[in-house]
């Protein structure tokens, strides 16, 4: 499939008519959104006391063999790189809605992503996805066709066609134990390029598991959702098994970033 993005010589230009074609699908196809879609309040006292201990036990006891068999290759090194991150005060900065893994700075973030020899991962919570995704809401599958209203009206569609092919993957995820693997599985495959990634999550989910990014050393910066975010762990262990009756979103300030991280991108390759 064509990406509208490479039609165009200018990033500009090209979102400008991605937006004009999207307000013309929401006049006559407008998305479902729910009435009490109220923003949810950040974690709850009791679900953080404790959170590291809680992540450790959620990842050993629902892994099902995604995440094992890769660290089982380095049980040692993965181990020492774990504790040193639980012995930081934070596993990670905060700008914002934004959570920077590995980096110091949003400046030396896209500093990698104007860089060729690094492999750029991009992913995106399926918990964002329009109630009407033609492809389902709980699964790693996205047809982004700029022909179908739906995905017209989508962020995440949008996204994924501003995003260059080259040195890019990217990953719609259902589940924390899901995009564990797909990260190993490109660290593997990308051995002569370092991994860097821009991930869409919330809040809970980037606190959670901090800890194992900094565990397989990748770079990069998780995005907060805001909505109908998980806020404890009965909500977040519902949301993984594709109970998630609300809607998560990027905030539009957020948006304008995220989309100027994919023309920075872009920009490297074109």
């Amino acid at each position: 499939m064509s990406k509208h993005f490479d039609q165009y010589t200018s990033f500009s230009k090209a979102e400008k008519e991605w937006d004009k074609k999207a307000d013309q699908a929401k006049k006559s196809n407008p998305l479902k959104v729910l009435k009490n879609n109220p923003k949810m309040p950040g974690i709850t006292k009791s679900t953080a006391r404790f959170l590291k201990v809680k992540s450790l036990y959620y990842m050993i006891k629902d892994d099902h063999g995604r995440t094992f068999p890769f660290i089982k290759k380095k049980p040692f090194t993965y181990a020492f790189s774990l504790l040193l991150s639980y012995l930081k005060k934070k596993p990670f900065i905060q700008e914002g809605d934004f959570y920077l893994y590995g980096i110091k700075s949003i400046d030396e973030f896209e500093k990698k992503l104007s860089d060729e020899n690094t492999f750029f991962l991009l992913g995106f919570s399926y918990c964002h996805k329009p109630f009407e995704c033609p492809s389902g809401r709980f699964t790693d599958q996205c047809i982004h066709d700029t022909q179908n209203p739906v995905c017209k009206q989508c962020f995440i569609g949008k996204s994924i066609h501003a995003c260059p092919e080259k040195n890019t993957k990217v990953v719609i995820i259902p589940t924390v134990h899901y995009i564990g693997q797909k990260v190993f599985e490109t660290l593997e495959k990308q051995k002569d390029k370092e991994v860097i990634f821009l991930i869409t999550a919330c809040e809970m989910t980037l606190k959670m598991f901090a800890d194992f990014g900094n565990m397989v050393k990748v770079k990069g910066i998780g995005v907060r959702l805001d909505g109908r975010i998980c806020n404890t762990m009965k909500a977040f262990e519902l949301s993984e098994r594709g109970i998630k009756p609300g809607l998560t979103v990027v905030l539009k300030d957020t948006q304008k970033k995220f989309l100027h991280f994919l023309a920075t991108r872009r920009a490297t390759f074109f």
